[in-house]
């Protein structure tokens, strides 16, 4: 009968023997292949708790109807009509305010501890985070259809075509991607998802509510009309809503792009630095 000695030197020279064969080694991984690695698994955690996608379905659809139904009849004189002016912003709306759960989730792998072994792979350091914000970008995605559909079931007819949509959800998924490198700092800043929760949400919502998504500024008073002026999500919901009536302002584009920037350039190095020296 064999020993288990014996069987531990036999693995041991078969390991020897493959480590010793000719031939090439392995490429290095490259870090957008490693970026993609690391997306797939948050799609994966998203298979074996399905219950996540709650906030990109049944959020969407509550918030489309709930504002239409609301608003509709008091602003505009009927729900088909509110609806046209309605849906780029409630789009915007919906998407952004689920980028906070980039934060959550990573605080919570933070917690488990598997960052720390993220950290010691031979992978481009930030292709754990990049990773986890492109799976996010699948969730984003599904949102958005979701809106658009339920809105073209309430009468919402953009102008701008098939073109007009697609690059409107392409900027927003741009948007959203940027916007998230702010969770992600305070993911590496806090020590609860619960606190990373609290912050996003004092953030996000004078952001989203205090915007041109419900109503024309012009209404507002004018330290009001200030901020909504210089409002970020208030540049995107007016370039969405021109890209799909086809009369988007390259002007607005840009400063939405700018936004983007800004946000990556400032906050990505911010969130790499945190990254670094968590312990």
């Amino acid at each position: 009968m064999t020993s288990t000695t014996d069987r531990t030197a036999d693995t041991a020279t078969a390991v020897a023997d493959v480590l010793q064969m000719p031939g090439p080694r392995p490429a290095r991984p490259t870090a957008w292949s490693t970026s993609l690695s690391f997306g797939w698994r948050a799609l994966l955690k998203i298979k074996h708790v399905p219950e996540q996608l709650f906030d990109v379905t049944m959020f969407p659809i509550m918030f489309t109807l709930m504002f239409t139904y609301l608003f509709g009849g008091a602003l505009a004189g009927s729900t088909s009509a509110y609806v046209q002016f309605l849906l780029p912003g409630i789009l915007v709306q919906t998407v952004v305010m689920i980028t906070m759960y980039t934060g959550l989730t990573l605080n919570k792998d933070i917690e488990k501890g598997v960052f720390d072994r993220f950290r010691s792979l031979p992978i481009w350091r930030p292709s754990p985070l990049v990773g986890a914000l492109l799976g996010d970008v699948v969730r984003y995605t599904i949102a958005s259809i979701i809106v658009l559909i339920l809105g073209l079931v309430l009468g919402f007819r953009p102008d701008g075509g098939l073109v007009g949509v697609v690059a409107s959800i392409g900027l927003l998924l741009l948007f959203s991607f940027s916007l998230s490198w702010i969770w992600t700092m305070f993911a590496m800043l806090m020590r609860t998802e619960q606190a990373v929760m609290g912050v996003s949400m004092f953030i996000l919502f004078p952001l989203t509510f205090a915007s041109n998504i419900f109503v024309d500024p012009a209404t507002m008073p004018g330290w009001l009309q200030a901020f909504v002026g210089v409002n970020p999500i208030s540049a995107l919901v007016t370039s969405i809503r021109g890209l799909m009536a086809g009369s988007v302002e390259m002007a607005d584009l840009a400063v939405v792009l700018g936004w983007c920037a800004g946000f990556v350039v400032i906050f990505g190095p911010l969130t790499m630095r945190l990254y670094n020296r968590k312990s």
